[in-house]
């Protein structure tokens, strides 16, 4: 269940890619659009899924955004599992991207003003090891880049705790959550953790894209 009034801490950036690939149509905000003929998955946790997952929905060049849980040890976890933090996986989000459009390298620098990545297991009011800050990665390139972007945080002064490791296989694998989550914000506007804890990030997050470009049209 969710705790109320965790605020958004700005993280100075920092930068990198990758690829995979898929093809089809996607709905992305409502609209359908064709998907790209080259895409690339990113994982990330950095707490409240539903917030997560409506920011990285407004980036350009993002096709889709899932929410989901990752790096846990058992098969098919549920919600209530997850939220009681004895199951070892994270809330996350599966970001499917154009990487014509927006690299890894932004997509992490962004990850990293979304959240807190120097509170260990705790977003705000959200506490347990569900909401620890983490990045799953699938490929070699995305393991060496997610590194060196941490390092140099922590080298300008930041103490950031983000685990960084490879998209784990078997249990540990991203696992959809239900579909009463998917896009929850979006469905859920007047929702009381809504309006309480994501619309003010969701607020921030928006003026950063507007302060940076790149945000979808």
């Amino acid at each position: 269940m969710r705790l109320l009034i965790p605020l958004l801490f700005l993280c100075s950036l920092v930068s990198l890619p990758t690829a995979a690939g898929e093809a089809a149509q996607v709905s992305t905000m409502g609209k359908a659009t064709p998907r790209p003929a080259v895409t690339a998955i990113a994982i990330f946790g950095g707490g409240c899924f539903w917030f997560m997952e409506s920011a990285f929905r407004t980036v350009d060049g993002v096709v889709e955004a899932q929410v989901g849980f990752a790096g846990g040890k058992i098969d098919v976890p549920t919600y209530q599992q997850v939220c009681s933090g004895d199951t070892g996986h994270a809330e996350v989000v599966r970001v499917v991207y154009d990487p014509a459009k927006v690299g890894y390298d932004r997509l992490l620098r962004l990850f990293f003003q979304m959240h807190d990545p120097t509170t260990l297991n705790r977003q705000g009011a959200d506490r347990g090891t569900q909401y620890r800050s983490l990045i799953l990665t699938t490929d070699a390139t995305q393991l060496e880049t997610a590194t060196a972007m941490k390092a140099t945080l922590i080298k300008s002064g930041k103490r950031v705790v983000t685990e960084i490791a490879a998209l784990p296989p078997g249990a540990g694998r991203f696992h959809p959550a239900g579909e009463d989550h998917q896009d929850y914000f979006n469905r859920h506007p007047r929702e009381p953790y809504c309006v309480s804890v994501i619309r003010p990030k969701m607020e921030h997050f928006r003026a950063v894209l507007a302060n940076e470009g790149g945000a979808k049209p």
